[in-house]
């Protein structure tokens, strides 16, 4: 299988934020640059006020990680702006990734506020990952999030990724394709991720082959004389229900029956699908193709699938494009990367960001997370963020609490825990096996099935527990007095 990777034979070093730069060499200059700094990468709401997210994207930030080389160009560039110390620029020219990172693996489902990335390593080295970090977590647990919301909504029907015209970019395209089959798409129309992840590809026509042809029959007729066993035709370039769907028939009966073939489907791409669907379902149920399924795509997502459904549709198969590879709805997925801690003589000390805005007030020092489950169900109770030499005893019953209104509490029993995070890369070499897409998708669909109704939902979601343990919250609120104090 071609290899397919995030920098795809470019040197992807110098995508990063300016300023990421201007600190390090800054740090270097101050002789702290080797000083261990520990990173949190976590998100703050879940796009479209849903009830969870999907991680995705670690494998791709793993590729980069290990190709993180500056070039003599790069150094070039760099020495020609004028503010960089040699010193810095040599550094640079040695580079070598050298620290710690612990992630949530792909697949999982993430909750606001939980650390999914972690990383441990000297501050420049940990800083210079911001930008790499954040653009293809963001990107790619977007897309998967967006497609695991579009394909609940067909409710165990076909959902396939017609989505890179509308992409913002090759990349995109790419790595949205393969976010989309994470988050539980069938297959793509994007060939190149078929051939280099192995991702089933499908497609049909145009409406441009039946124009082509002086008539929609005889266009028909030859697509099903040239893909006898895989024929699903296009059946709106003139009239659905005059003559799109008999046509259709017509084929089905004077040339595939004739060959020993069935016709696998027809494609609604414009119209009132809802209706057409219903309508087109009799003409071919009446014509004795009951098998014959009913493909619609343009303009689709979970909203407009459970309209059609409201409405009585009749369709097997969606083709989903700009609004699943663009998440149209809510382009962006706000994940953050933070300080958290920074060692002293060997002690790992927290540190925190404060704003007026509550939300924005981040969670500090090296962490864990735990997620519960029920024995009996094995459905997810509750994640709690503990300190990370916090080990959570399974023996005993657990009390969670709100972070912000305390007094809410629940306890816990017969539960079991999972630590979230995996080590990743331990002192520079990478010690995670990265499984295969296929399981990474298995792994998906096996979270969402632990994982109650309530927070599945499109309106109104149950909001998930996301707690801190004691220890932490104290941490946390005596760092916050104290820096009150010395304002």
């Amino acid at each position: 299988m071609k290899k397919l990777d995030l920098t795809d034979n470019r040197n992807m070093s110098m995508l990063m934020d300016f300023y990421e730069l201007t600190m390090s060499n800054a740090y270097l200059l101050d002789g702290v640059g080797e000083k261990i700094a520990y990173f949190d990468m976590f998100f703050r709401k879940v796009p479209e006020q849903g009830g969870y997210a999907i991680m995705a994207g670690l494998e791709q930030v793993i590729e980069y990680i290990e190709g993180l080389r500056f070039d003599e160009e790069d150094i070039e560039y760099l020495k020609g702006l004028d503010i960089f110390n040699d010193k810095f620029l040599n550094y640079l020219s040695n580079f070598r990734f050298t620290g710690s990172i612990y992630a949530v693996p792909e697949g999982t489902l993430i909750f606001p506020n939980e650390p999914i990335i972690t990383v441990k390593a000297p501050v420049i080295e940990a800083q210079l990952l911001e930008t790499m970090i954040l653009l293809t977590v963001n990107h790619q647990s977007l897309i998967a999030t967006k497609t695991s919301r579009i394909c609940r909504s067909a409710d165990g029907r076909s959902v396939l990724e017609f989505g890179a015209r509308r992409a913002q970019g090759y990349d995109a395209a790419i790595h949205g394709a393969r976010a989309a089959y994470v988050g539980g798409a069938d297959g793509t129309a994007t060939t190149i991720v078929g051939e280099a992840l192995g991702i089933p590809v499908s497609g049909t026509m145009a409406h441009s082959w039946i124009q082509f042809y002086e008539d929609e029959y005889k266009a028909f007729k030859k697509y099903a004389e040239y893909y006898p066993d895989n024929c699903t035709l296009l059946v709106d370039t003139y009239s659905v229900l005059k003559s799109g769907i008999p046509n259709a028939i017509r084929v089905a009966k004077e040339v595939l029956e004739p060959m020993g073939k069935r016709l696998k489907g027809v494609r609604l791409d414009s119209g009132d699908m809802a209706y057409l669907s219903i309508k087109a379902r009799k003409m071919l149920d009446e014509a004795g193709l009951i098998d014959c399924k009913i493909v619609a795509s343009n303009s689709l997502d979970e909203y407009t699938i459970t309209s059609l459904f409201n409405q009585g549709a009749k369709i097997d198969v969606f083709g989903v494009g700009e609004r699943l590879i663009t998440s149209k709805s809510a382009p962006v997925f706000g994940g953050v990367y933070k300080l958290v801690a920074v060692e002293e003589d060997g002690d790992i000390i927290p540190r925190i960001k404060i704003s007026e805005n509550v939300e924005k007030v981040s969670n500090p020092g090296y962490k864990k997370v735990y997620r519960f489950y029920d024995k009996e169900s094995n459905k997810f109770l509750a994640d709690v963020i503990t300190m990370a030499d916090e080990v959570i005893n399974v023996e005993e019953d657990y009390v969670i609490f709100d972070p912000v209104f305390t007094w809410k509490k629940k306890t816990l029993k017969n539960f079991y825990v999972k630590e979230l995070q995996e080590p990743i890369f331990i002192d520079g070499k990478l010690v995670y096996d990265i499984p295969s897409l296929d399981e990474i998708k298995a792994h998906a669909k096996e979270q969402l099935a632990n994982t109650w109704d309530e927070i599945k939902r499109f309106e109104n979601p149950h909001t998930y527990y996301v707690d801190l343990s004691k220890k932490l919250w104290d941490v946390k609120n005596e760092l916050i007095e104290k820096l009150k104090e010395n304002k």
